[in-house]
């Protein structure tokens, strides 16, 4: 058994009397996090994450122990947090986002305030942490509540994770009195290699990787991530991405979001960053068969009740050159997401095909 400290709301436990599950509710997220602290005391050199299923079904990994520790020593150093410093834990157990928020917390004596993931993390909270680890959707809800939105901006170190920012988004967050960071880094690399500046003088579009992390291009121009700390062997991606001669990158799109529709490829998320902020409802974009084209461009729309499929299609048009227009929009009740609130591409493309 590995020895364990951790502050939890102020109070502080030692191992071997950390918190047991038994003693939280069952069902509750207190229950999620005294089995984990059980499971990061066990023997074991490793624990049990998942992917995050965005492009199909999740998948579950052995994380190494020693690993998870070296990254979170890379993001505490690379953000200066200190023992003391209070780390909102608002995220899901069961990815390794979650987990690596506890896992900085016993690594720099981080004070944790664990609060139940939900779309408002700062709902109950009366006074704002000094890092917290949020996905676009929680920073988005939070921005529209004032007093959510004022906590939000007293953050001092603010990652964001598991999503796009959009521009929208972005210009909002350009303000901010503190650092807001972008995250770049899946399962695979035990959370975040890479960050980049949302707001303030040194913000960027490029990634700038952490310390003893090397990237380079594949053939397809796909990332290739050289991580030793954290993850045993370079890591080939599916992210299309550009280089720059600082060793910083920028991420284009999935290999696996690239739509052929009569041999035009188009990379869907650059097709959704021309239509952020212009359509009035949340949509995706995503592809459906075509017995000519191979692919066809659709539209996959949250309905409104207000909107038609023709009127949103029209609403494209100026907006995106002629291979990128959708031909298709299907309305959807609701668009699906992932366990870590990223678009559910798999899913999409079902409904669409629906």
């Amino acid at each position: 058994m590995r020895p364990t400290r951790i502050t939890i709301g102020g109070v502080t436990y030692e191992s071997p009397r950390l918190p047991r599950p038994e003693e939280a509710p069952e069902g509750s997220f207190l229950r999620d996090l005294y089995a984990f602290l059980e499971e990061w005391q066990d023997d074991a050199d490793t624990v049990l994450v998942h992917t995050s299923g965005s492009t199909g079904t999740p998948k579950p990994l052995r994380a190494e122990k020693a690993r998870m520790t070296a990254s979170a020593r890379l993001t505490c150093r690379f953000l200066g947090l200190r023992p003391g410093d209070t780390a909102l834990l608002c995220m899901s157990l069961r990815y390794i986002a979650g987990k690596m928020v506890v896992v900085r917390a016993l690594t720099a004596g981080l004070n944790l305030l664990p609060v139940t993931p939900s779309g408002h993390p700062f709902e109950t909270l009366e006074q704002a942490p000094v890092f917290a680890a949020l996905i676009p959707m929680q920073v988005y809800n939070s921005l529209q509540v004032p007093r959510e939105r004022e906590l939000l901006r007293q953050v001092r170190h603010l990652i964001i994770g598991g999503g796009a920012i959009d521009a929208s988004l972005g210009e909002a967050l350009r303000p901010f009195p503190h650092a807001v960071w972008s995250t770049y880094g899946m399962t695979e690399t035990l959370s975040h290699i890479a960050l980049r500046r949302l707001n303030g003088p040194e913000a960027s579009d490029w990634y700038t990787p952490f310390d003893n992390v090397q990237v380079r291009l594949t053939e397809e121009d796909t990332l290739l991530i050289h991580a030793p700390e954290v993850c045993p062997v370079p890591l080939r991606t599916n992210d299309i991405a550009r280089l720059d001669a600082r060793g910083r990158f920028r991420i284009l799109g999935r290999k696996d979001n690239v739509i052929n529709s009569g041999g035009v490829k188009i990379q869907i998320e650059q097709v959704e960053a021309a239509l952020s902020g212009h359509l009035p409802v949340p949509f995706y974009i995503t592809s459906t068969p075509h017995p000519k084209f191979g692919e066809l461009v659709t539209l996959l729309a949250q309905d409104d009740g207000q909107h038609t499929s023709d009127s949103l299609l029209a609403l494209c048009k100026p907006l995106l050159p002629p291979y990128w227009q959708p031909r298709r929009c299907v309305l959807v009740s609701r668009l699906p997401q992932t366990g870590t609130g990223k678009p559910d591409r798999a899913e999409a493309r079902r409904m669409a095909a629906g």
